[in-house]
């Protein structure tokens, strides 16, 4: 291996880089023989570090039996995947296009990744300028379907842009539909949005979208577990997932089918005790079946940013009250309101039936008559009264009324 990191035992020397630098190229190497989530060389390298680990699998005195759980044929493969592994070349390749390596233990690690134990990331490669640890401290995941319908993309980009507005920055997988409705919401608002890539982040995937993921790499962030020109598989979108998912605070669901990457992000959620929540659509929808069945156990139902800052935020962060429109009846007071409801729909009612009706005395009835017709709710006619002409009880317009 070009560069293969030394073993931890060897001594420093002047030519020899330090421990952490060590570490890191160990790190960087791994990610070229791993596949994210490999829990076995999470495990291994927990258990003997990420440079003995490399000097085990790179050297040629290894056994099946120094890697507790090896069989003679995945060392091979692994063996084979560390040879052709070169990552001072990959560091450069990153840094190249204004990236670097983020791993355990650097300030900018995001230190919930860990709560996914030995499937936490080995290291994620990282493009853009701001603080990957700070940004991931206030994110939420907006994630959906790949074939979204129109209603999808618009809840996506509102949302979006809403919680961009408040201060969160929206995580997601920059994939057609839903993903990319996200992105481009936050973006338009002006806020923060970082993608998640399955494959390098060099390399643009899928490819309709090489602007949209340049974009983000500008204003926000682009990170992946892959190593600089590593291709996508379906494999590693569904590994993808639990990054999203351990990295926010929460994940809200826009649209999903019973079989969608997305539940799988939204289950990992639930796992890890993040908040899970999902955007409801059409009872006829295949689209929003996944979601529904999300909400119909541990989801909450949300429908605009404020709903869902209600949930992952701070105290204080509430959702308006929601109310249906004050009509005008509802300002009167309770005997007002009592000799309103006596007045029939249609037809002139006397006085004195109206007090009857009521259950009040002539004298306050004719007081609150008064004060209805001052108010517009009723009329005069002879000496009668009746509900004015084209009004309902509540002081709307009847239908078919002026």
């Amino acid at each position: 291996m070009p560069s293969s990191p030394s073993s931890p035992s060897s001594p420093s020397s002047p030519s020899s880089p330090p421990r952490d630098e060590r570490e890191r190229l160990a790190r960087a190497a791994l990610t070229r023989v791993f596949e994210p989530g490999d829990e076995r060389g999470g495990r291994w390298i927990r258990e003997i570090g990420p440079v003995e680990l490399m000097r085990r699998l790179g050297g040629t005195d290894g056994s099946p039996q120094s890697l507790k759980g090896m069989t003679a044929a995945r060392l091979a493969g692994y063996r084979l995947r560390a040879s052709s592994a070169d990552p001072g070349q990959d560091l450069v390749d990153v840094a190249a296009i204004g990236g670097r390596f983020v791993c355990p233990g650097d300030r900018e690690w995001p230190s919930q990744l860990d709560d996914l134990g030995d499937a936490r990331p080995i290291g994620l490669w990282v493009r853009g300028r701001s603080d990957l640890r700070l940004w991931a401290l206030r994110s939420v995941a907006l994630v959906g379907a790949r074939a979204c319908t129109p209603y999808g993309a618009h809840m996506a980009a509102t949302l979006a842009a809403g919680l961009a507005e408040r201060g969160w920055v929206v995580v997601s997988g920059a994939a057609f539909g839903v993903d990319g409705a996200a992105h481009r919401g936050a973006l338009a608002a002006g806020g923060a949005t970082m993608a998640v890539l399955a494959c390098g982040v060099d390399v643009a995937y899928p490819r309709g979208h090489a602007e949209l993921i340049g974009r983000i790499a500008e204003q926000g962030l682009v990170m992946g577990e892959l190593p600089p020109s590593d291709h996508p598989t379906r494999t590693r979108f569904i590994l993808r997932n639990r990054v999203i998912a351990a990295l926010t605070r929460g994940t809200v669901v826009v649209e999903a089918e019973y079989r969608s990457g997305s539940l799988v992000t939204a289950r990992n959620a639930q796992r890890l005790g993040r908040y899970t929540m999902g955007v409801p659509g059409p009872a006829t929808s295949g689209l929003s079946a996944g979601v529904h069945e999300l909400l119909r156990g541990e989801g909450v139902l949300v429908t605009d940013a404020a709903e869902i800052c209600e949930l992952v935020g701070e105290i204080g962060e509430l959702a308006p009250v929601r109310n249906g429109p004050v009509l005008p009846r509802d300002l009167l007071d309770a005997a007002s309101a009592r000799v309103l409801e006596a007045l029939p729909w249609t037809g002139v009612m006397d006085g004195r039936d109206v007090a009857r009706s009521a259950g009040a005395s002539t004298d306050e009835t004719l007081g609150r008559l008064y004060e209805l017709h001052s108010l517009g709710f009723v009329e005069r006619e002879g000496d009668g009264w009746r509900l004015t002409s084209g009004r309902t009880r509540d002081g709307g317009a009847r239908r078919g009324g002026t």
